[in-house]
């Protein structure tokens, strides 16, 4: 057997997980063997710019290859997954400009579907449907380009929940939302049966989650209740910014 294959029960296995995982950008060591066992369905991921939480949900999603070290989706390594990974896992991307390909909103949403073996059509026509079912059949043929900000990141992450992987991955998804956007948003990933890891600087929209990780320079600095990680992580603002005006 192989020294790096990992068997592991699927049905006790963490949703996502890292053992070890070391990670170097150029000069800059990212993360230095940083294990996680992932299991709750609700994880936020809090910290400075520059923490590396981005880094920690591109390693999540396969965008990022560990230097050393695995990553797993229940057991299963997934950088060796190949296609099978767009089932297991998803990343709604910051920027949604980095992310949508299509012209149009339902074209946009068709893709999602294709790793599930969909011919174009097919997936079309379930995309239609699931706007349809949202109240949002008028945003079908519509240009991307038309949309704001926000709408677009709507778009992405409606193109996310229609793929329908088991874990979804979210970037700063509150930053360029409006009020009843974010409320929106908060309510979707509520309702969604699948894991959701959240990344933000928004603490209100993680801080009931039953786990926040606080990350500081690729290390965990706290990890448990979001309401004491959050408390603990706004706790040591509020010093560093009295230290700087003292």
């Amino acid at each position: 057997m192989n020294s790096h294959t990992v068997v592991t029960d699927s049905s006790t296995a963490a949703a996502l997980a890292l053992q070890q995982v070391r990670l170097q950008r150029g000069r800059t060591q990212v993360f230095d063997g940083l294990s996680l066992q992932l299991h709750e369905p609700r994880i936020g991921l809090i910290g400075d710019n520059g923490a590396g939480k981005t880094s920690l949900l591109r390693l999540l999603c396969g965008l990022e290859v560990p230097d050393s070290g695995q990553v797993l989706s229940q057991g299963q390594d997934l950088h060796a997954a190949g296609a099978q990974r767009a089932r297991w896992v998803g990343m709604m991307f910051q920027n949604p400009d980095d992310q949508i390909i299509f012209p149009t909103v339902v074209e946009e949403l068709a893709l999602g579907l294709q790793p599930q073996g969909l011919k174009k059509k097919e997936a079309k026509a379930q995309a239609l449907q699931f706007l349809q079912n949202r109240g949002l059949q008028d945003w079908a043929d519509r240009a991307v380009t038309s949309l704001s900000q926000g709408q677009r990141q709507h778009v992405c992450w409606l193109a996310l929940l229609l793929a329908g992987p088991r874990s979804l991955l979210l970037d700063e998804p509150f930053a360029s939302l409006d009020l009843p956007g974010q409320a929106r948003l908060a309510r979707d990933i509520a309702q969604t049966a699948q894991q959701v890891i959240v990344s933000t600087h928004l603490l209100e929209h993680v801080r009931n989650f039953s786990r926040v990780i606080w990350l500081e320079q690729g290390r965990v600095l706290a990890d448990g209740a979001g309401s004491t990680v959050c408390a603990a992580y706004e706790a040591s603002v509020r010093a560093r910014v009295a230290a700087m005006d003292s």
